[in-house]
């Protein structure tokens, strides 16, 4: 089995449950650490050409992460395709499950066995604090409902202000987040990079807790740790202004 994965998050699943069968990985797989495949280029623009000359038996990609249109490439070009879809913590650990199992994989891997135990009873924040969560900024962007990262801190005690909002991820301006008059801010360092410079500053008096992008967003082995982690983060937050 050759695979190449165009998801960071399964990139680092497939390599460290099943050495070598990964082939080729975009240039943002940074994990595992000393991951030595062939690079085919970003997320959102592979380079198609190098994805077949590795002559895959499976791509790996995601319906927000990567193009449909280059899932629709790749099809149309015999090489068989995998599209994942996580929208809850138990869906991803289904899915992964499910895709390691076809991959090859004899049983769970141990960080999967992990990763259930540590999500079957996370710590919450007590009480739940309704937020706002942006997860870009020029233009300000946040998360809204049915996304894997919104189940991930519901599950953590966060109540997102924007769950009900009919898009998942709404663009309001900075006015109408402050008009939420949320508890809480929450800022993760990735896709946009939030730091204790850049952002706690738009929402003055209102405590803001950064995240760890990866552990919020990532379904792989960082979700062993994710509960632990962000639960720390969560209950720590900077008050800017």
């Amino acid at each position: 089995m050759r695979v190449v994965s165009l998801v960071p998050s399964l990139t680092e699943a497939v390599a460290l449950t099943l050495p070598g069968v990964l082939v080729g990985a975009t240039d943002w797989c940074t994990h595992p650490a000393g991951l030595d495949v062939a690079r085919v280029g970003g997320t959102k623009y592979p380079d198609l050409d190098r994805v077949r000359a590795l002559r895959p038996d499976l791509v790996l990609l995601n319906v927000e992460e990567n193009r449909r249109e280059d899932a629709e490439s790749l099809r149309a070009a015999g090489v068989p395709v995998r599209v994942t879809y996580p929208r809850t913590v138990p869906g991803a650990l289904t899915e992964l499950a499910e895709l390691l199992a076809e991959l090859g994989a004899p049983a769970e891997p141990a960080w999967l066995r992990a990763a259930r135990r540590a999500w079957a009873a996370p710590h919450r924040l007590a009480p739940a604090r309704r937020a706002v969560v942006p997860v870009w900024r020029r233009p300000w962007v946040v998360l809204g409902g049915d996304t894997f990262a919104g189940d991930v801190l519901h599950r953590l005690g966060v109540i997102n202000a924007y769950d009900r909002h009919a898009e998942r991820y709404p663009r309001p301006n900075l006015a109408e987040l402050r008009d939420q008059r949320p508890e809480l801010v929450v800022l993760p360092d990735e896709p946009y990079r939030f730091s204790a410079d850049d952002g706690p500053e738009a929402f003055p008096g209102v405590p803001c807790a950064l995240l760890s992008g990866r552990h919020l967003t990532w379904y792989g082995p960082s979700l062993a740790e994710a509960p632990a982690l962000l639960a720390d983060q969560l209950s720590r937050p900077t008050l800017a202004g």
